[in-house]
């Protein structure tokens, strides 16, 4: 029975030509790029090469590029990296710490403000609208003058709503107030100028969204901020992020940057023609209790999230890979199963 992978979102295959890409890394180049010995120099060389080659695509510094273990890794620097900054620089002006974030981010946002919660900062969730979508007016609204930061996804892994981020982005510029975008699921899916287009200070990547390695991802930091490190142990990455650094997987991430960027591996007016014939059809589901979430208008072109009332998540999606099809699913507050196909 053939597979039908509908969870891209998730995970996507290593393409063959980013793997052709890492497996000098995983060989011959085997030097650690901190070392100053020849072997190390030549590491060190094709690691700067490859922070310039994402800088490039990026149209930033190359000192903006922090190459991490992927989104995570990526949220968790930008959050607790500014927030405990901006805490040690404003402390003497006892200024408060305010955040704000929206309900519907991914865990290694939500988890992370959870967390600086318990460390004494403030955070305000956002709500959403039916399709999912933050408001300018509701962000506005919410800054104080103690917000330090926002942190809003550009797309949503679930639903695949996609977000105003660029307006949201500049509500925050306007008052001063520094913004993160977890950028993961937009990256090979929507048009890329450059990094700036998000109007973000810190934008998160990962590699393997966009058919990179596992386990690579970036942060870009938007220069002169200086996040505190989350890791320590060395200078590595403008000591930004203590570690040896994973050459293979940089260079997949590098690869993958350059393939599927700026011309979207996600080809959206194919893709939205499939997305919306099932979306179609979905409609004909609705008396058997069968609805379709998310933005018809604003989402990405891959992703279909469907809620169905009464059904087993785990039955439902045991079902499906009887039959070669993959998917995920979650359970959503009020009980219904959602079910996304990406």
């Amino acid at each position: 029975m053939p597979t039908i992978y509908f969870d891209y979102n998730a995970t996507t295959p290593l393409d063959p030509a980013v793997r052709e890409a890492m497996l000098p890394y995983l060989g011959e180049i085997y030097g650690n790029p901190s070392s100053v010995h020849h072997v190390g120099r030549r590491a060190r060389a094709l690691l700067d090469a490859a922070r310039d080659r994402v800088a490039q695509v990026w149209k930033c510094r190359p000192s903006e590029v922090v190459f991490t273990s992927g989104g995570t890794e990526s949220n968790n620097l930008a959050l607790f990296g500014v927030a405990r900054q901006l805490r040690t620089l404003r402390d003497a002006k006892g200024t408060g710490y305010h955040i704000i974030t929206s309900s519907i981010e991914h865990h290694a946002v939500l988890h992370c403000c959870q967390y600086l919660a318990k460390e004494g900062f403030e955070v305000t969730y956002l709500p959403v609208d039916g399709s999912g979508q933050v408001s300018v007016a509701s962000l506005q609204a919410a800054i104080r003058p103690n917000t330090i930061l926002v942190s809003i996804m550009a797309a949503n892994n679930e639903t695949g709503t996609i977000q105003p981020v660029a307006e949201l982005g500049a509500a925050c510029r306007e008052r001063g107030v520094l913004f993160h975008t977890d950028a993961v699921q937009w990256f090979g899916k929507e048009p890329f100028t450059s990094i700036h287009q998000f109007n973000a200070d810190l934008v998160s990547v990962c590699a393997h969204k966009f058919h990179g390695p596992k386990g690579a991802g970036a942060l870009f930091i938007k220069s002169p901020l200086l996040p505190d490190p989350i890791l320590f142990g060395g200078g590595h990455e403008n000591e930004r992020r203590a570690g040896t650094e994973k050459l293979a997987g940089i260079l997949g991430l590098t690869e993958a940057v350059e393939r599927f960027v700026q011309m979207p591996v996600f080809p959206k007016q194919k893709l939205s023609v499939l997305t919306d014939r099932l979306s179609l059809l979905l409609d004909k589901l609705s008396n058997l209790g069968v609805t379709f979430r998310g933005s018809q208008k604003h989402r990405l072109a891959n992703t279909i999230s469907f809620t169905v009332r009464g059904c087993d998540s785990i039955a439902l999606l045991a079902g499906l890979d009887l039959e070669g099809v993959c998917a995920s699913s979650s359970i959503e507050q009020d009980a219904m199963y959602h079910v996304s196909w990406a």
